[in-house]
């Protein structure tokens, strides 16, 4: 005896939907070196039916919850995750007409039940968000959409800063380098004269100052979102007081405490309520003057790495900002000046502010795009 169910066939078409897109989710974080079994995967599907995903912070907390085996798991999880539900609309939405918690059903992932050729759409979906993932790294920043805003500052969440290192004058342990002559006397003297094993030693490191200059004025405007997060970021991944954030423009703002919030959103919330010259004029070489009267000469920006964030357009007198940039690497460790327009086609070094900066500049890097900010932290890293 056979029985029926009635009900609206769009509801059948939502889940298979919903269905196919946690699945293709779960292969391309297999893709992504997530170690996904079929196991996990029915896990994570019978998760989020139990929790609903009308609920996004749910299906997030499911999925990290299921599918992550070990703590190095979790970066790629948090980014594929954005790259593949788009941070807040990729996930889909209930239908009219549709229940608000749909049912999933927990499905097998071997292909007996389907087809080469859906295997082979899925793959395509994989190989499409990753497309899109990566073209984003490469375009400008400022012109992007909003809703392309949002997914590239979900995606710099992934970049992980490295301090730079100095060598410090203390001396650690270390299994090969200088002989320890002090411990390894002690050591003999431990065993009655008789002789012990060599004692190594090595000088130690610690972070070296950081200092990170942005320019905020008008010309800056389309790149100062991206900017201050890429700041934000930097400051929250390294050592507390290693990272010191100024912005420059008609005055000079003192933007650490501020960026010291974990909260990218919050952050960037206090450092608006803390400039007060938004999209201002340029004044490069009045505010490097101060900054060097006030916090360079004090020690901030002695033997530190100081990373200047300006396309160079100046409305002082350049020879002023040349000269102050000559004081700048006359102290710091290495100078960086990232110009937004650097890596782009046909781009020549024509601003006066650039022509009197570049000859006391270690480097001269771009800073348009995702991928030209991962460059730069390894310029900073190296330095």
């Amino acid at each position: 005896m056979s029985s029926t169910r009635s009900g609206d066939p769009r509801d059948g078409r939502h889940r298979h939907d919903v269905e196919e897109v946690l699945l293709g989710f779960t292969r391309a974080l297999r893709a992504a070196g997530v170690a996904v079994t079929q196991d996990r995967a029915q896990t994570y599907l019978a998760a989020v039916a139990a929790v609903g995903l009308a609920d996004q912070r749910a299906t997030y907390v499911a999925g990290r919850a299921t599918l992550c085996a070990s703590p190095d798991d979790l970066a790629r999880y948090d980014q594929v995750f954005h790259a593949w539900f788009d941070h807040r609309d990729g996930l889909p939405r209930s239908r009219p007409g549709a229940p608000p918690t749909p049912t999933v059903a927990t499905l097998p992932l071997d292909d007996s039940g389907g087809g080469e050729g859906e295997e082979q759409q899925d793959d395509d979906v994989v190989r499409a968000r990753a497309s899109e993932a990566e073209v984003l790294r490469q375009r400008d920043v400022a012109s992007l959409s909003a809703n392309e805003r949002q997914r590239l500052a979900a995606m710099m969440a992934s970049l992980r800063p490295r301090p730079p290192l100095r060598r410090t004058m203390r001396h650690q342990r270390w299994h090969r380098g200088d002989v320890d002559a002090a411990r390894t006397l002690r050591a003999s003297l431990r065993h009655m004269g008789e002789p012990a094993a060599i004692q190594w030693r090595r000088r130690g490191t610690r972070p070296r100052k950081v200092v990170l200059l942005l320019d905020v004025s008008g010309s800056m405007s389309g790149y100062a979102d991206a900017l201050l997060r890429l700041a934000h970021r930097i400051t929250v991944a390294s050592p507390r007081g290693s990272v010191e954030v100024f912005t420059v423009g008609t005055r000079l703002t003192h933007l650490t405490r501020a960026l010291r919030n974990r909260d990218a959103e919050r952050a960037l919330v206090a450092a608006g309520e803390t400039v007060p010259d938004w999209s201002g004029g340029t004044r490069l070489g009045e505010t490097l003057r101060v900054f060097l009267e006030r916090w360079g000469r004090r020690g901030m920006a002695r033997g530190a790495v100081v990373v200047v964030f300006s396309d160079g357009w100046e409305r002082g007198d350049a020879a002023l900002l040349g000269e102050q940039m000559k004081r700048l690497s006359r102290v710091a460790h290495r100078v960086v000046w990232v110009n937004p327009h650097r890596g782009k086609v046909g781009y020549e070094a024509v601003q006066q502010g650039v022509l009197a900066a570049l000859p006391h500049c270690h480097d001269f890097v771009a800073g348009h795009s995702l991928a030209t900010f991962e460059e730069l932290i390894e310029v900073v890293a190296r330095a």
